[in-house]
């Protein structure tokens, strides 16, 4: 799933930046094309009535959320209906069990009486014992029907649960769907514009770069609530050629040990940059995550330091660090790494001993075996770039649940730094 959702990001800024209509060669071409293509106007009502459609995505998903939020609480309806039920099964087993204990009392009482004891002794200690009988059988049926009631109460209670979590699921994807189609006619109409003007584009496609690489060192498979870790991102250039801007992305997302509850809010992930540390999460319409940190020689390398400050407030669960880059050319020629590379870690709460911990290892969205060799490189961003080596990436089998969970927004937010840099050279920017 996080394979075919990167694939899906990283690939679709290419293919709008560089699809063009194909037209049959029956008729002279220039006709042809002035009969199907459609006006500036034209062009302009699909960017609104695009935009429309993805703000509505927008307000669809927001309310979402919330219904899941709400949906996972402890005071919903169902959710109370579930615990009294609960409570009612409890009393009703207690009930029985008090029952099936003065059962076993007065078999036990009649097993002892003699043989020649009287025999008003022996009636009334079979009465006793029938009635002692009687009264399991009838508790016994209501903690039957008890268990029942409680067991179709948590059925409603965690079905009203998954359908909401469901539902968001399904608005994310409306909301990337949306925001792709925004995006292509955005493209359209200002290739439009551009073939009005009399002005072609002449750079050249934004294309996957298997010798473009971000690898992450020194992330421990384990961190706990309450600490800072710090790691570093090596961003190698393992080509023949120069890119004057690079772009590294990193993005962390992590969920509780049930995979329900996004844990986001409690991680914070920094870059060094300027003697300062600054959000590396932060958006802006000429800077996407870290920004740029070229330009960057070839077959060389730098480094960008990281690190990860966890809330002391976090439950335990499963989170994992998210990279990968970007270059664009003064040329107009771009690119960016073929796969999102994710790194995971357990996250234990407050006050938990880790104890031995390893480094995570990456794990990309597909197999990427290229390499390139060279010397090594610990250079800060802020100190340039020295020759260094190209860090051979593995592939991976599994796939978290954790990235499971999260590779829509993060796969989606991927994709469109491409389409980002190129909206950043265009005069309409």
């Amino acid at each position: 799933m996080l394979a075919t959702a990167v694939a899906a990001a990283v690939t679709t800024p290419v293919v709008l930046l560089s699809a063009a209509p194909a037209f049959a060669d029956t008729k002279p071409a220039a006709t042809q094309q002035e009969q199907q293509k459609p006006t500036i106007e034209e062009l302009e009502r699909r960017v609104a009535a695009a935009q429309k459609a993805y703000d509505a995505a927008v307000a669809a998903l927001t309310k979402a959320t919330a219904d899941r939020e709400a949906a996972l609480k402890d005071d919903t309806a169902l959710a109370k209906a579930a615990a009294e039920a609960k409570t009612a099964a409890d009393t009703a087993n207690a009930a029985l069990k008090d029952a099936e204990t003065k059962q076993a009392e007065a078999q036990a009482a009649l097993d002892a009486l003699p043989a020649d004891a009287p025999a008003e002794d022996r009636t009334a200690a079979e009465k006793t014992l029938e009635e002692a009988k009687a009264l399991t059988a009838k508790l016994a049926g209501e903690a039957a029907a008890a268990a029942t009631k409680l067991a179709n109460a948590q059925t409603a209670r965690d079905d009203e649960r998954v359908n909401a979590v469901r539902a968001e699921s399904l608005a994310k994807k409306a909301k990337e769907d949306a925001f792709k189609a925004l995006e292509a006619a955005k493209a359209e109409l200002e290739k439009a514009k551009a073939e009005e003007d009399g002005g072609e584009d002449e750079g050249e496609e934004c294309v996957p770069e298997p010798k473009f690489t971000t690898v992450v060192n020194g992330l421990p498979t384990k961190v706990v609530g309450g600490t800072t870790v710090n790691f570093t991102m090596k961003v190698t250039n393992g080509t023949d050629k120069k890119m004057d801007e690079v772009y590294p992305y990193a993005f962390v997302h992590a969920f509780d040990t049930k995979g329900l509850k996004e844990l986001d809010k409690y991680l914070d992930l920094e870059y060094y940059s300027g003697g300062n540390w600054k959000d590396a999460d932060d958006e802006t319409e000429t800077e996407f995550g870290i920004g740029n940190v070229g330009p960057l020689k070839a077959k060389s390398s730098l480094t960008v330091k990281l690190r990860l400050k966890v809330d002391a407030k976090i439950p335990a669960g499963q989170g994992a660090a998210f990279v990968a880059g970007d270059y664009w050319n003064n040329d107009e020629s771009c690119g960016g790494t073929p796969d999102l590379d994710y790194y995971e870690f357990e996250i234990l709460a407050k006050g938990s001993n880790p104890g031995k911990v390893e480094d995570s290892k990456g794990k990309p969205g597909k197999p990427n075996g290229n390499t390139a060799q060279g010397g090594t490189s610990n250079t800060p961003v802020t100190n340039g770039t020295t020759n260094g080596a190209l860090a051979k990436t593995g592939s991976s089998d599994v796939v978290p649940q954790i990235a499971m969970a999260g590779a829509a927004a993060v796969a989606l937010g991927v994709g469109a730094m491409v389409v980002v840099r190129r909206r950043k050279a265009g005069s309409d920017a």
